[in-house]
């Protein structure tokens, strides 16, 4: 079965679930399955709340799909709190169960914010209950529990709920087999199953769990920011933390030494990769969970920000069969992602590609990678040097940490291989300084290196509720913005503001800013010669290489990001 598509007219709730598959949003095995399970219940549910309880579609993608198909906008938390109305005639039970908000009366008529507007029985409920006519609006519905946990203030939110069903333990110090029966129990699955679920629902990157004397704290990273968000009590972090180390597959009853993990499963209909990370700290193991949906990430430079003339640089480097091409930047500056990319443009069946990763983040199909174990001696030299003998075209190294992996890449770029890496430098210009400190002879660098990029990622401004703003004459002399106009009127920058889209936050989504280093005879002559840094970027701006600060001040112009997430990513 492809839909629900009859020979009859369709009911609007059905043109709406076929849309969701039209959009991919839910494959037709799903609906398929879905369709005989509300076929065997009395009274089965609508299918938006059904797909949402059942996981297939996130809330916020099924509000934003809901909002389209009625041509309706989506409230956002905000506007929810502004007009819900302080006296709504329903019981707090009945608008939590049901996830329903009334808003204010105009003309006779209640707006009512819904998280499923095709729920006909709620409507004439709401309807009898007041009096009214009702008009539907339609909400997140984790939203419009917020609003009632804000305005009415009595009731427990989602976690609070399941938090009523955990009885924590007395005990400082719990037993392996006592975290393994209370990490195994129901309200501890679902507590950590919600924080999970809130990271997808907000396109968080990573998960802190954090024990401290007094609090367990749970936060997110939201485009590149750490964000608090609602958390569990003290007394139930080390079962809490017990259930993800036994998801990831680690050891629990390891608790003084760091360990690191996989986690793969199916949250809201997305393939999710969780790489799992614990310390031990002074009052219990900090969890860090590095989230890779599958789905969602796009091996693609223009996507990832970078511009056509650096696009094209790229394209030109990657067709040299030999050498060395470095991504240089600090940690979560995207640089494994743009590697990814060019692996992908680089995978053809005439080419054999090796990497060695610690660890493996994104698993390519037709790339033999490598996976660092460092306690059985598997470490990135000895993957190295046995790789070589595997007859590679491209070899990725994750990061080169050390001298000894630092001269087996370029040993193996002189013999014809391709390699790509990455460098913990602030620009490009400082990994020729790297590596020339770290011991890196300098005929063979100047030999071997073809190109470095250095890149950091800047929060993109949400396209729906940016707003532009005339320059200042005296910050346009003073950051010299006029040499990045592209049109002849006054410039304009834009700013953050804030909306259901976004979030309240101004901002969806990171893109790249970067500068690309190409080797040429003058900058191999500085480095012979092991000249600073600022006598080879002299060199590199009079080649014609932009730095990462002018590409963002770029960008700014265009409205794709704002002046202060430049400053905040280059001025560090």
């Amino acid at each position: 079965m492809s839909g629900l598509a009859t020979s009859q007219p369709q009911e609007p709730e059905e043109a709406f679930v076929n849309e969701l598959v039209s959009a991919g949003l839910i494959s037709s095995s799903d609906l398929e399955r879905v369709s005989q399970m509300r076929q065997s219940q009395a009274e089965p549910a609508s299918w938006p709340t059904l797909l949402v309880r059942l996981g297939l579609v996130s809330e916020r993608d099924m509000a934003n799909a809901l909002a389209r198909y009625l041509q309706e906008p989506l409230l956002s938390a905000a506007e929810l709190s502004a007009d819900c109305d302080p006296e709504p005639g329903l019981s707090e039970r009945f608008m939590r169960e049901n996830q329903v908000l009334p808003l204010q009366v105009d003309d006779g008529q209640l707006s009512l914010a819904m998280a499923d507007p095709f729920n006909l029985f709620l409507i004439n409920a709401v309807a009898m209950a007041r009096s009214l006519q009702v008009q539907p609006r339609v909400a997140v519905g984790s939203e419009i529990v917020q609003v009632l946990d804000q305005v009415f203030g009595e009731g427990q939110s989602q976690m609070g709920d399941i938090l009523a069903d955990v009885t924590p333990s007395e005990e400082q110090e719990e037993s392996v087999e006592e975290l393994m029966d209370m990490a195994s129990g129901a309200p501890v699955i679902r507590l950590v199953n919600l924080i999970i679920q809130r990271a997808v629902d907000a396109r968080a990157s990573d998960i802190h769990i954090e024990p401290f004397e007094n609090q367990l704290k749970v936060r997110y990273r939201i485009d590149g920011v750490l964000q608090e968000g609602e958390a569990p009590p003290v007394q139930l972090s080390p079962a809490v933390i017990s259930r993800v180390k036994i998801m990831a597959r680690l050891n629990i009853a390891e608790r003084r030494l760091p360990q690191d993990g996989r986690i793969e499963m199916r949250v809201q209909g997305k393939d999710l990769d969780m790489r799992v990370s614990t310390v031990p700290t002074m009052h219990g193991e900090s969890v860090v969970l590095r989230l890779l949906n599958r789905e969602s990430i796009s091996f693609d430079f223009e996507s990832l920000g970078f511009t056509d003339d650096c696009r094209k640089q790229m394209d030109e480097l990657l067709k040299i069969p030999n050498g060395m091409i470095l991504v240089t930047g600090p940690t979560g500056s995207g640089k494994t992602t743009t590697l990814y990319t060019a692996l992908h443009q680089l995978n053809t069946l005439e080419r054999k590609l090796i990497t060695v990763e610690d660890p493996v983040e994104y698993q390519l199909a037709g790339i033999n990678q490598i996976q660092v174990q460092s306690s059985i001696g598997l470490t990135f030299a000895n993957a190295l040097r046995s790789i070589v003998r595997q007859d590679p075209d491209v070899i990725m190294v994750g990061e080169m940490r050390d001298l000894e992996t630092a001269r087996i890449c370029v040993q193996s770029a002189l013999t014809g291989h391709l390699v790509l890496s990455t460098l913990h430098t602030n620009d490009a210009v400082s990994s020729i300084t790297r590596l020339l400190e770290m011991g890196v002879e300098d005929y063979l660098l100047t030999s071997t290196l073809n190109a470095v990029l250095a890149q950091r990622l800047v929060r993109v401004l949400c396209p729906h509720c940016r707003e532009p703003y005339d320059v200042l004459p005296e910050l346009e002399r003073e950051m010299g913005l006029a040499r990045f106009a592209t049109g002849d009127g006054p410039l304009q920058l834009w700013r953050a503001s804030g909306c259901s889209h976004c979030q309240g936050t101004g901002y969806f989504g990171r893109l790249v800013i970067h500068e690309l280093l190409q080797m040429n005879d003058d900058i191999r002559r500085l480095a012979l010669d092991h000249a600073d840094a600022g006598r080879i970027q002299a060199a590199a701006r009079a080649a014609g290489m932009r730095t990462m600060y002018e590409d963002g001040c770029a960008k700014a112009l265009q409205g794709l990001t704002n002046l202060e997430e430049v400053i905040r990513v280059t001025q560090e």
